[in-house]
């Protein structure tokens, strides 16, 4: 497996600390530029609290780079692409407020997104948490924490938008288990302890479940994904131009378990979210099974 080289990555901040700013907003986008435009926007429009919006370019040669600079956002740069991990933390360096929210250029944030999540902030009465809004999907697939499918389109030419709103309105579900991907929000404060994303994970497969892992054993146990807080995402990976790290063994190799076993059995990921449940490692046989897993995994 090749080394992933960091590019070299330049920082911009364009604006002063702005005390009505409630989250730091942070996305990186490899010349994606009408998703991206569309994601911004939608934070404009459906957001009920003003954010600090930070972007680390990828080339941006599609005119990423100019639009960017245009908005007058903060923003990191790289000529190279950097993968998730380094964009993550150099996004990080830029951030002003008590709270970073990690969002996908490829996702349309819904009404009052950000204010159910604030109000989850909140009302947690301990500083230990990681919440995660509630993703919509035009395909079905595996994760058990989206809705899925509900096809509003899959670019910015077919989506349906007030198609979408409609949706937000009628639908319901309950807070989940195990949040660990995009849109997520954490504390500053518990970023910097854990040190934000694993650069030897980059590009960055399995660099969620590394993340979400650190905070672990931190002493991380509310993984809570907020059921109202809702994104629409378009799922316009550009995973497939990158040659991916072996992040699942990675992984186990880390943590001497596989990250399927992290994210079921401990994140209990998808289960119905119970206030009065604390998730729990069980050394049982599950447990001692999945440690061997991990051994086969790393020597295959």
């Amino acid at each position: 497996m090749s080394v992933f080289i960091k590019p070299e990555i330049n920082v911009y901040a364009n604006h002063k600390p702005n005390v009505n700013h409630c989250f730091s907003i942070i996305i990186p986008s490899w010349n994606n530029l009408e998703m991206l435009r569309l994601c911004v926007d939608s934070i404009y429009k459906n957001s009920k609290f003003e954010h600090q919006i930070i972007i680390h370019v990828n080339e941006g040669n599609d005119g990423t780079l100019d639009w960017v600079k245009d908005k007058q956002l903060d923003y990191t740069y790289s000529a190279q692409n950097a993968g998730v991990c380094y964009a993550l933390n150099a996004m990080a360096s830029l951030v002003q407020t008590k709270y970073i929210l990690f969002l996908n250029d490829d996702m349309y944030v819904c009404p009052d997104w950000d204010l159910h999540l604030w109000n989850e902030v909140k009302k947690t009465t301990h500083a230990l948490w990681y919440f995660s809004g509630t993703m919509i999907e035009p395909n079905l697939s595996s994760n058990k924490c989206n809705l899925a499918p509900y096809d509003f389109g899959k670019d910015t030419a077919s989506f349906k938008e007030q198609e979408l709103l409609a949706f937000c309105k009628t639908t319901h579900r309950k807070d989940w288990y195990g949040a660990s991907w995009p849109p997520s929000l954490v504390s500053t404060k518990l970023w910097n302890q854990v040190g934000g994303y694993s650069e030897e994970f980059s590009p960055g497969m399995y660099s969620d479940p590394d993340f979400s892992m650190k905070l672990w054993q931190a002493g991380v146990r509310d993984f809570r994904g907020i059921a109202a807080s809702m994104v629409y995402h378009f799922q316009s990976k550009s995973t497939g131009r990158v040659q991916k790290n072996d992040g699942r063994k990675q992984f186990a190799a880390k943590w001497g378990i596989p990250a399927s076993f992290f994210y079921n059995a401990m994140l209990q990921m998808g289960k119905d979210y119970n206030p009065k449940h604390t998730l729990s490692l069980k050394h049982n046989l599950s447990y001692f099974i999945a440690k061997y897993r991990a051994k086969w995994i790393v020597r295959k």
